[in-house]
């Protein structure tokens, strides 16, 4: 029983550590043409060709190149995002919340500008019809501005020398990430179109950047009711597509987000793969539409490039939340991560948070852990009784495996009951270790002197020190029916995890250390109430 209470804790040791190794002056806005509203696309448009709307084709006038080629920049409360007339993509987005390192001085976080030079974030192609990865929109602004609440929108148009124009229109909010894209396609050809719209996602295969932000960086996209994770390997040899009730497709990091969000089914199917650049590639498809001559038809999507935070992320609909990827007890973590930014809430500091709540989980399992003190009691006091059986019955096993069976009975003692209730806590503690290493409100937190960002390590190892004391007097504290050699190596187990967390962030470090005193504490109190 002693050599298997022992692996399991080395084997519990040695997952934990694997889980820390797996994140110009402004122009007034042109008025929009009016346009019809697109016909809602039918579930079932990926299997056949839809209809087209009876909606007239909308003229457009080719604008010199030398005007179209001008980036356009739109400022929000959130953001400030720079568009590129090649392709009608985005250039980059900078979030005006968040900044690459934790100082006032260090620059703030740019999304996007990682992609592929050739082929930027939602670049517009199609199958279908001849449209150029890089065909050159005319926008009908400069620059944009937003702020009080209002909406505005940015145009970009192709007019084709083979009968057809494709219209863009970017929807911007002032206090939102959320961008509104409508592609419009308008035939002003002899013949009907069939096509499925494409909007072009890339970004960079491998991330030589240190920084932790990008160890779980890659290809994301929710579909079929999962949530579904590629990275160049998985992608290196053939290209994988998904056409199963997909909500959203994208790229992420640890702790931001771009992807296009479905409206109305207007995401048929992705493929995402490597290309000959080197870059990994998402190709989001739009059910295959039929446009007739002299008509024009639309399909709409939802851009999102922001935080990964998770109340962010639930506003936006289509569980784009699944993109916090919390591991196999996410249904734990999540809530603990709720509790988490609800005590913030109150008390302004993250670092305290994390402290209410360990206080909270320690009071809930205060009954389970007080069964398992005693039960570990109880056992200490029974050696003697065991060393004597092993000693008369050392050449009868089964004879021994009886006696000692009697004298658990006799004794009413329970020698599983002191890991049953430390195993019910498992799946908390590793529940709670995610929500703490992957939260973004976390990043560039500050707790108190020394200590200014939860998601980094404790810059002078106080902490993890201090941790791996308080383990060590937990452990000494602890009743053991170890033999000597085996307490011995029991000891060694704070100086392993002191070592382990110098690393982990220091948020997490907190957490173990508030539990370690609180646990402490309650060993006295039992120690009380269970006398020799």
């Amino acid at each position: 029983m002693e050599k298997r209470a022992f692996l399991a804790i080395i084997l519990s040791i040695a997952v934990f550590y694997i889980f820390s190794m797996f994140f110009s002056p402004e122009k007034k806005q042109l008025p929009p043409p009016a346009a019809p509203e697109a016909a809602p696309v039918a579930s079932e448009a990926a299997k056949q060709p839809a209809k087209a709307q009876d909606v007239p084709a909308v003229p457009v006038q080719a604008v010199p190149t030398s005007a179209v080629q001008k980036d356009v920049t739109v400022e929000t409360g959130l953001y400030t995002a720079v568009f590129s007339a090649r392709g009608g993509s985005l250039k980059s987005l900078t979030l005006k919340n968040y900044r690459e390192q934790n100082a006032p001085s260090a620059s703030p976080v740019v999304l996007g500008t990682n992609a592929d030079p050739a082929l930027l974030t939602f670049s517009t192609r199609a199958s279908g019809f001849n449209l150029p990865d890089n065909a050159i929109y005319a926008p009908d602004a400069v620059n944009i501005r937003l702020s009080n609440g209002e909406s505005r929108q940015l145009t970009f148009n192709y007019v084709s020398g083979e009968g057809f124009t494709v219209r863009k229109v970017y929807t911007f909010g002032a206090d939102t990430y959320t961008i509104r894209l409508e592609t419009r396609l308008s035939n002003n050809s002899a013949a009907p179109i069939s096509a499925s719209i494409q909007q072009v996602m890339t970004y960079p295969a491998e991330i030589k950047d240190k920084d932790t932000r990008y160890e779980t960086a890659g290809s994301y996209l929710y579909s079929d009711g999962g949530l579904k994770a590629d990275k160049a390997k998985d992608v290196a040899s053939a290209a994988k597509r998904y056409d199963k009730s997909i909500l959203w497709a994208g790229y992420a990091d640890k702790y931001f987000l771009s992807a296009i969000l479905a409206e109305k089914d207007s995401i048929a199917a992705v493929e995402v793969k490597k290309n000959a650049a080197g870059y990994l590639e998402s190709v989001v498809s739009s059910p295959r539409i039929i446009v007739n001559p002299g008509q024009s038809s639309a399909v709409t999507h939802r851009l999102f490039v922001g935080p990964k935070d998770i109340d962010v992320l639930k506003v936006q609909g289509n569980s784009l939340e699944q993109s916090l990827d919390l591991g196999w007890f996410t249904v734990i973590a999540k809530p603990l991560l709720y509790s988490l930014k609800f005590f913030h809430r109150y008390v302004g500091n993250y670092g305290i948070a994390i402290i209410i709540i360990t206080i909270i989980l320690k009071v809930l399992f205060f009954p389970l852990t007080h069964k398992s003190y005693k039960s570990m009691k109880d056992m200490q006091k029974i050696q003697p009784e065991m060393a004597r059986l092993r000693d008369k019955f050392k050449n009868d096993r089964d004879a021994m495996n009886k006696a000692v069976m009697e004298l658990y009975r006799d004794h009413k003692v329970n020698p599983l009951g002191g890991c049953l209730p430390m195993i019910v806590q498992i799946p908390v503690f590793f529940a709670l270790y995610k929500a703490l290493m992957f939260s973004i409100e976390l990043r560039h937190a500050p707790f108190f002197l020394w200590i200014t960002d939860l998601a980094d390590k404790d810059p002078y190892y106080i902490t993890p020190i201090v941790m791996g004391v308080t383990m060590f007097i937990q452990q000494k504290m602890t009743p053991s029916q170890m033999d000597p050699m085996q307490q011995k190596m029991m000891l060694a187990l704070p100086v392993v995890f002191t070592f382990m967390f110098l690393s982990f962030p220091s948020g997490l470090v907190l957490y173990w250390l508030v539990n370690n005193i609180l646990t402490i504490g309650q060993q006295m109190y039992i120690n009380k109430l269970v006398k020799d």
